[in-house]
């Protein structure tokens, strides 16, 4: 069995090969850079709706699609929704057909939660049984190529596995999770003490990879979406906390009230990121660990020690 990996010089797709590669499984990966490190890697200099991948998927079994134009800071596209659906949508259903046209048997797809929408109430996580509400580009293209997948293995030999994963983190993390490590690294007073009512589902990069790799192989995986976390909600108060505790950083959170938070979103035009701060985003995993038998490998605890021990690491 050779397994073919997209989005190899990416934070989940480079994490999945080097566990496979430590495994003793036989790997190969797409990149787009010629600056790599694999034995096996097809070149492609784009993943859209004319991409070749033959190359690439001669002699594998099953492939891991994790490649994805993700979100971009200050995009300044004249279409930013086209822009995700050619390589979110359009790319993976030409991957994936050409997958089923070559044999393939199994094709699992790294989606987003953001299929599901932006948040939750308290008490009422995300399920696989609720309806697609994408709020944003990004999620919408990750949702139209949820549906086109599902009616490729509907009309073809090859089972499609869909991962919808909450909030990652792990040794390497970017965007906002490295942003609030390094403002909790500096050991200041931080204005969270009232965020203790939300909850945050997240899921380590350790966790995610085990899960994926768990959907190679079994049996009871195909033709499923899952979703993924931790299992361990916290509030931005409790993980502010937690990270300074994995950092070894003193942490004294000052009681800023919600409302101003609120009220400065207004002023700045930051509304969505205080309602994210603020906000809860939950997800429920019972149907993927009833049905894979799976549980998450690493506490939360220890997750956030490996981040941390990774991020002083690079500071260092």
């Amino acid at each position: 069995m050779t397994i073919l990996v997209t989005g190899t010089t990416g934070f989940v797709g480079g994490a999945v090969i080097t566990e496979l590669l430590l495994q003793k499984r036989k790997a190969k990966a797409i990149v787009r850079t010629h600056k790599h490190s694999f034995k096996q890697a097809t070149y492609v200099d784009a993943i859209n709706a004319k991409t070749d991948f033959s190359q690439a998927l001669e002699g594998c079994t099953t492939v891991i699609h994790s490649a994805a134009r993700v979100h971009v800071m200050n995009d300044t596209s004249a279409s930013p929704l086209e822009d995700f659906r050619e390589v979110n949508t359009r790319g993976t259903v030409n991957l994936a057909k050409q997958a089923a046209a070559a044999g393939i048997k199994r094709f699992i797809f790294i989606s987003s939660i953001k299929v599901n929408g932006e948040a939750t109430v308290i008490g009422q996580p995300f399920t696989t049984q609720d309806p697609r509400s994408p709020e944003d580009d990004y999620g919408q293209s990750k949702s139209e190529a949820e549906l086109q997948l599902l009616e490729i293995a509907a009309t073809t030999a090859m089972e499609v596995v869909i991962i919808r994963p909450c909030l990652i983190y792990g040794p390497g993390v970017k965007a906002n999770f490295a942003a609030l490590m390094n403002l909790v690294s500096k050991g200041l007073p931080l204005p969270f003490g009232c965020i203790t009512d939300n909850r945050r589902s997240m899921v380590s990069l350790t966790n995610l990879v085990d899960l994926i790799i768990r959907c190679i192989d079994h049996p009871k995986a195909a033709n499923q979406v899952f979703l993924a976390s931790d299992d361990h909600d916290l509030s931005t108060a409790e993980l502010v906390s937690h990270m300074a505790k994995a950092l070894n950083k003193p942490i004294r959170l000052l009681p800023i009230p919600l409302f101003l938070y609120r009220l400065a979103g207004k002023i700045l035009a930051k509304q969505a990121v205080i309602d994210r701060l603020l906000g809860s985003l939950q997800v429920d995993i019972t149907h993927t660990k009833t049905t894979l038998d799976w549980q998450p490998p690493q506490t939360i605890e220890d997750g956030l020690k490996q981040t941390a021990d990774a991020f002083l690491q690079d500071k260092s």
